[in-house]
Parts: C-alpha cells; structure tokens; sequence
C-alpha cells in the first residue's frame, strides 16, 4: 500500500483512461539470482494515464487483475499486454478526504472461482467505503459498509468458509464480511496491528489456518490462528526488520514467502524461522513494488512506481516452491 503523504504524492488522481489501453512489453529485466529468477516484464503501465497498480489478482487464463489505487479503476491486463479497464468506482462528493492519502483510493482485490472481483475503496466518506463486489459482465457494487475514518487496504479470501477477510491500516483492525455482503464484524485488533506513525496492518492471507498480516510501519508479519469457532487466535509475530513491507504471498504449501518492500524497491523472500533475504531489486525492473501473487512456478509482482514516480508495471519471475 502506498505511502502517500510520507512519500510526497499529492495530486495523483487521474483523468478516466478508455476502456482499453495499449501497453508496451518488453523482454526480460535484469537476471535475479537464487530462488528466484529470470524476471520479466508482463507490461509496462501509464503512470500519466493514473495506472498505478496496488493489488493483483490472477485469473486462470494468463490474464491479471489490478486495481489502480488512484484512478478508480479496476483493470485486467491480459498475457498480450493489453489493459482493459473494467470498472470505474464512483468519485466522492467534493472536499472529500481519504485519511492518511488524502485521494480516493482502490486496495485489495480478489477473484472468486466464477470470477466474480472483491475489492476495497476508500474515499473518506460512509457511502462509498467498504468492499465492493463486481460479477462478470456487470457493475460494480458495494456490499459492505467499513469505517469512513478507516483505510480498508489489504483484501483475502477464505475459500473454505466463503469470508473476507479486510485489513485496515489506519484503525489497525482485521474485519470479516460474508462473500454474500452485509455487516462487518472486528476478527481482530490489537496492538501489532496498528500504525507507528503512518500505517498498520497492510497485506494480508489466509494460509494454513490462519490469517497472515504485515506491518508497514513496523516492518512485521503476524500470524493470527483461525480458531475451530472462526475468531482470532493470539498473534504470533513471524518476521521482523521488513520496514515498508506491503503485500506478500506465500511460495507453496509450506510458509516461505514473498514480501513487497515498497520503498526500497527489493522483494524479500522470508523464511518459515522469519530470517529473510532480497531477491529482486529495482535492476530487476522494480519500482516501489506493492503486491504480488504466486501460481505454480511463478510470481507475479505489480509496481505502483509512488515513490520513483517512472515506469508502474507488472513484473513476473520464475520462483522456486519453498517448504
């Protein structure tokens, strides 16, 4: 998730795209080393265009959807290069004021198996923000309420009980909403869930019978056990000294995983023990990563570019399935 008082980005709302634009594919980026490699770029994004991607979400196809966190806009960029705006979010009323960025902004997102889209908007206001659902072909829909005063960031599915899970990185709260919409329960809150300063909670997955959350703030991922009666178990503080880490996914089956650490421009890979190490950098294409989702062999990593300000893209890079 961005960063975007911190990281000086103020008037990034963008004018609508059209509902389809053209992206230019490149060849392979830089070589990263270890276990993962042969990075690449999928497309490279119009940051003039507001299409700076926050969250991605993989459809089986090829294809990968993308919120834009500025321009209102839900996109899918295709294996061609292509991007296809899918929604636009409706613009709030003037003098409105997202707290913490100031500018609407689109999070989380992600795909059921009839490829219906979750996803979160924040625009300050109690009309807009919350989780919005959008089915294929249809419009988008709002069909849960969250906090105004809060920055719904971080958006999971658990597959097995059919909930959401929300994480919000100003009230430092995880909450829970029925993939049928409705009111929104606090799963959790707790102190390592909140800000230090500027953000808390960020991304967040469900994972081995739990819910999986990092810490932008305090560089952290936490561990919260799904209890047999659905609500929180003690949070378990799994890594450390991964300061601006944004979203992250896991490997395989086991718990490596792959942290976005956004202003460094680095993807960490982080060690069931919570040692970690960087295994792609900005010579790898990268520009202030801010999500990233692994399928079988390969991670895909999505690029915001807020604090480069050149070049948003979508990056993917073979990745070894850790234990």
């Amino acid at each position: 998730m961005p960063a975007a008082k911190r990281w000086s980005r103020t008037g990034l709302s963008a004018t609508a795209v059209a509902a389809t634009l053209t992206l230019t594919v490149t060849g392979a980026a830089t070589a990263a080393a270890g276990p993962v490699s042969d990075a690449r770029f999928l497309a490279h994004l119009n940051m003039t265009d507001g299409q700076r991607p926050e969250n991605i979400a993989l459809e089986p196809g090829g294809s990968a959807d993308v919120t834009f966190a500025f321009s209102r806009q839900v996109a899918r960029i295709t294996p061609d290069g292509r991007a296809h705006v899918l929604a636009t979010l409706p613009s709030p009323p003037a003098g409105s004021v997202t707290p913490v960025l100031t500018s609407p902004f689109l999070g989380g997102i992600v795909r059921t198996h009839d490829g219906t889209l979750y996803f979160l908007y924040a625009t300050g206001t109690s009309d807009l923000t919350g989780v919005w659902r959008l089915r294929p072909g249809g419009a988008p829909q709002r069909i849960a309420a969250l906090p105004a005063d809060g920055l719904p960031n971080g958006l999971a599915l658990d597959k097995h009980s059919g909930l959401l899970y929300v994480a919000d990185s100003v009230l430092g709260t995880v909450w829970r909403v029925p993939v049928a919409g409705g009111t929104p329960t606090r799963w959790a809150a707790a102190s390592e869930l909140r800000p230090a300063g500027f953000l808390g909670a960020n991304g967040i997955k469900i994972h081995n019978g739990a819910a999986w959350v990092s810490n932008l703030d305090k560089g952290t991922v936490l561990r919260i056990p799904l209890t047999c009666h659905g609500s929180a178990g003690p949070i378990e503080t799994r890594a450390t000294g991964l300061v601006d880490i944004d979203d992250f996914d896991f490997t395989g089956a086991g718990d490596t995983l792959l942290a976005a650490i956004n202003k460094d421009n680095e993807v960490a890979l982080v060690r069931p023990d919570g040692s970690h190490s960087i295994v792609l950098t900005a010579a790898d294409g990268l520009q202030n990563p801010t999500s990233l989702a692994v399928r079988g062999g390969t991670v895909y990593i999505a690029s915001g570019a807020y604090f480069t300000n050149s070049d948003p893209n979508v990056l993917a890079a073979r990745v070894e399935h850790g234990k």
